[in-house]
């Protein structure tokens, strides 16, 4: 069973405030000066002091916690083109920890091979089944890309990162490019893994990067990693519970994770987008496919992407299945998604996204689904029913007022009859509805994952990411450089 939440730590200790040290003027200028000049003096020393006292005031209440920009001028919009928020070091890890994983593809999973899943630097295989139904010149930016290969996204993108630095001594942040999602993965559903299997190559790589004198210097807490799958796939308690326990491991506690779905009581887990199909090559890619799902006719009030789960007492999804279906397919249509159908995007789904103004999306089998991400891609208005599944998962990419962008419906009055989806989405009026689209489809440069890095300054999903730990680590030291308390 996958754990459903975990406590919330204790509450920090409050900050220490380090305060100025008291300044007085000389004893000799005192008894020299004139007393007209000796007052103006002290009181050059007080302003002095007042200064320095609210300085250091509104920079101890400060977190290290990531948030998102709200403001197209804001400088979290801004690329760290001059590498003034730090630089990066990249290790060159054992090829155990990433590209022997890659070359075992064959056998990451009991029932299928992976291989054509992580090609192409984890793109996978070129989207040919969406010609027709997304604009010729960018079905080159289509691929049928799997949901958890974000860790191989993100290690060829730092590779090649303008900010790299070849000296971990002077670098900022330190990546550790451990492909742990598909190390921990092939051993999930295998019918004879035990928990020892799950968690030997996690040891083997902190037992590496803790012989390391640059991850002894912080013992890490300057380091980060992409994890290519949900936090719970990390955080096993005991032996028999559900995957492995690297999260809980020592080496790790200071660690930095970047992942798809975060705990949100854990500081240092940030949220980052579901890898989706499209992986734009430019910045004129983005423009043209924002004006696309713009310039939709969307002719379909709300849609859906899912299956029922069969012999699950109140299954949430099968309800709105059954809604769907009262509704009609001029209000509603829905895409099943059993046996797989769905797995690393369909052209059906893309369709019912491109032509649905709305897109329901209940948790999945966990928190938070793919499908939000690939239905904002397509412009349709996500209405989701656990604050969990969104608002508390990607504070860097999604931006407070969720309402500009999104529709809650509590899921318990759906599920007493209190409310009706229909009635909800349609009571919305046409322009407040054009607003909304427009607010999503400004989002989606942010949370896609360009081929490369994209151009015109444009940020994704890696440069928000990485700016975003680049910003925690800077504030962190500074925090520690006045004697200030912060995040682990």
């Amino acid at each position: 069973m996958l754990p459903r939440s975990n406590s919330p730590p204790s509450g920090a200790d409050p900050p220490h405030h380090s305060l100025p040290g008291k300044l007085t003027p000389s004893l000799n200028l005192h008894l020299h000066l004139p007393l007209c000049h000796r007052v103006l003096l002290v009181a050059a020393v007080l302003s002095v002091q007042l200064l320095l006292l609210l300085l250091f005031s509104d920079r101890s209440i400060s977190t290290t916690r990531l948030h998102p920009s709200t403001n197209a001028g804001d400088h979290r919009n801004s690329r760290n083109t001059t590498c003034d928020l730090g630089t990066i070091y990249v290790y060159d890890l054992p090829p155990e920890f990433n590209s022997d994983l890659i070359a075992g593809c064959h056998h990451l999973n009991p029932w299928t091979s992976r291989c054509s899943a992580l090609s192409n630097y984890g793109l996978g295989p070129s989207a040919a089944d969406l010609a027709g139904i997304v604009p010729g010149p960018l079905l080159p930016s289509w691929f049928n890309t799997d949901q958890f290969s974000s860790e191989i996204l993100f290690h060829r993108r730092l590779l090649s990162h303008p900010c790299r630095s070849p000296d971990p001594s002077t670098a900022s942040a330190l990546f550790i490019p451990f492909y742990a999602g598909l190390a921990v993965g092939q051993h999930l559903w295998s019918p004879n893994a035990t928990s020892g299997d799950r968690d030997r190559l996690c040891a083997a790589l902190l037992r590496w990067i803790s012989s390391q004198p640059s991850f002894l210097r912080s013992n890490g807490s300057d380091h980060f990693i992409v994890l290519g799958r949900i936090t719970w796939d990390f955080r096993r308690s005991k032996n028999e519970d559900w995957g492995g326990s690297f999260i809980y491991m020592p080496a790790m506690s200071n660690v930095t994770r970047l992942l798809i779905e975060r705990n949100p009581w854990d500081e240092l887990d940030v949220g980052i987008p579901y890898p989706t199909g499209f992986h734009p090559r430019s910045a004129t890619d983005l423009r043209s496919w924002q004006k696309f799902v713009l310039s939709r006719r969307r002719r379909t009030t709300f849609g859906f992407a899912g299956a029922a789960r069969v012999g699950m007492k109140n299954d949430f999804r099968g309800l709105l299945l059954r809604e769907c279906a009262a509704a009609g397919g001029s209000a509603c249509k829905a895409v099943d998604c059993s046996h797989g159908r769905c797995a690393n995007r369909s052209a059906e789904a893309v369709s019912l996204f491109l032509e649905s103004k709305f897109c329901l999306q209940p948790r999945g089998d966990s928190f938070t689904r793919r499908s939000m991400f690939d239905c904002m891609i397509a412009g349709a208005i996500p209405v989701v029913f656990w604050k969990r599944s969104a608002y508390l998962q990607y504070e860097l990419y999604l931006p407070p007022g969720e309402e500009e962008w999104s529709v809650f419906i509590d899921r318990k009055e759906v599920r007493s009859g209190a409310v009706s989806v229909r009635d909800v989405l349609e009571s919305i009026g046409e322009e407040k509805v054009s607003r909304m689209r427009e607010k999503v489809v400004e989002l989606i440069p942010r949370i896609v994952y360009g081929q490369d890095r994209l151009d015109e300054g444009v940020m994704d999903a890696v440069d928000v990411a990485v700016d975003g730990v680049l910003r925690r680590f800077r504030e962190r030291r500074e925090r520690t450089d006045m004697g200030i308390g912060g995040v682990r």
